[in-house]
């Protein structure tokens, strides 16, 4: 009989015997943490590989996990360079319970943070008792140098307002380019550092149900560069209520943000509390495209005294959104009116109004957007 001849056995390529770049390309897309940590036992080449990835982003959503983790740094102080993704979320009960009262492990948690030296993006949302360790990373210069990305807020027990002085430097930060704060307070002294900071590369600031006075916000926003986009955003009813931004108008808070009028395109404030019975002056804002308001905030409230001047959009708006239905106030229906017939001379590149909020568009406004002799869309949300 003859012989039967089998095929040659092709050895396997086992995955930890790929190059590296090939590597590096298959850990990236796996869907789950879980399979990104297995790999890490496979061998130690695949665990010097995945360790990078795997440490990339991180999400301490209890302290004991970022305690663990800041215990780890002994072992392997250059892990936390590995970071640029970072994000803490974890409630005072869960801290009350686990720190016992050791105020050393409270700023092993900061120490944490600062070994963190290509750290890109940081968000916080821990108890208020970690709000002072926290802020002294943004002190100095070489602290996460590399820092794009920031969010902030610390909560109280009482649900109040957490002081933003305890953070105030993160306004300093050089490469900052975007900065989220909730729910903080700042009176109007604001910065009172004798060191003022150089330009910064912040372009994106939102505050959110923050309660912060309108002098102090006029001279943070003298620090960055080239500010793009600003968002204000309150509750109708603030819970608790506001002591720093109690008395404020919209037209205070507009000059503060005149500051920034050289580089703003986006303003939005939907603050409902901020009145007030003048018609805005937004003429300086030249690089502004869009604006979000409500109706009596740019035209002003209708009250027994005649209103002095007319509002003035700035020159490159776009975009105009009111956050409210219109027609309550005849007396605003007859501003829209004319702005949108005057569009070639008030406003000569608005192009698109957006109102928010149930209720019907008054006849007179949809007459004026048809006999508009520009280009002028409606849109209702």
């Amino acid at each position: 009989m003859g012989s039967i001849e089998l095929p040659p056995v092709v050895p396997t390529r086992r995955l930890d015997q790929l190059p590296e770049e090939i590597l590096i390309q298959i850990l990236e897309v796996l869907p789950a943490q879980r399979d990104l940590s297995a790999t890490c036992l496979v061998s130690r080449r695949m665990n010097k590989v995945a360790d990078p990835i795997l440490y990339k982003s991180i999400l301490f959503c209890e302290p004991k996990h970022h305690f663990t983790f800041s215990e780890s740094l002994i072992k392997r102080p250059r892990r936390g360079s590995l970071i640029q993704d970072i994000r803490l979320e974890y409630p005072s009960s869960e801290l009350s319970d686990f720190i016992f009262l050791k105020e050393s492990r409270i700023d092993g948690f900061s120490h944490t943070i600062s070994t963190m030296s290509n750290l890109e993006s940081l968000e916080i949302s821990v108890p208020e008792s970690l709000c002072h360790g926290i802020g002294t990373l943004f002190n100095g210069p070489f602290d996460l140098a590399c820092l794009k990305t920031c969010s902030l807020f610390y909560q109280r027990e009482d649900g109040g307002y957490w002081d933003l002085k305890e953070n105030i430097h993160i306004f300093c930060h050089p490469t900052l380019e975007s900065l989220t704060i909730t729910r903080a307070k700042l009176d109007e002294k604001g910065f009172e550092s004798i060191e003022q900071p150089s330009e910064t590369a912040l372009t994106k600031l939102h505050l959110i149900e923050c309660d912060i006075h309108d002098e102090a916000l006029s001279e943070l926003l003298l620090f960055p560069d080239a500010l793009k986009e600003i968002t204000i955003t309150h509750l109708e009813e603030p819970s608790p209520s506001l002591e720093e931004s109690v008395d404020a108008t919209m037209h205070d808070y507009i000059l503060a943000l005149s500051s920034a009028q050289h580089s703003l395109e986006y303003i939005s404030i939907n603050f409902p509390s901020l009145g007030g019975n003048k018609a805005l002056r937004l003429r300086m804002f030249e690089e502004l495209k869009e604006l979000h308001l409500r109706d009596y905030q740019l035209f002003g409230k209708s009250s027994s005294s005649p209103r002095m001047h007319s509002v003035g959009l700035p020159p490159q708006l776009e975009t105009l959104k009111f956050w409210n239905p219109i027609g309550e106030d005849e007396g605003v229906v007859e501003l829209l009116c004319y702005e949108i017939e005057n569009l070639g001379v008030m406003a000569r590149n608005l192009r698109h109004l957006i109102i928010e909020g149930e209720g019907t568009v008054p006849p007179k406004i949809l007459d004026a957007i048809k006999a508009s002799k520009e280009p002028f869309e409606l849109e209702l949300r």
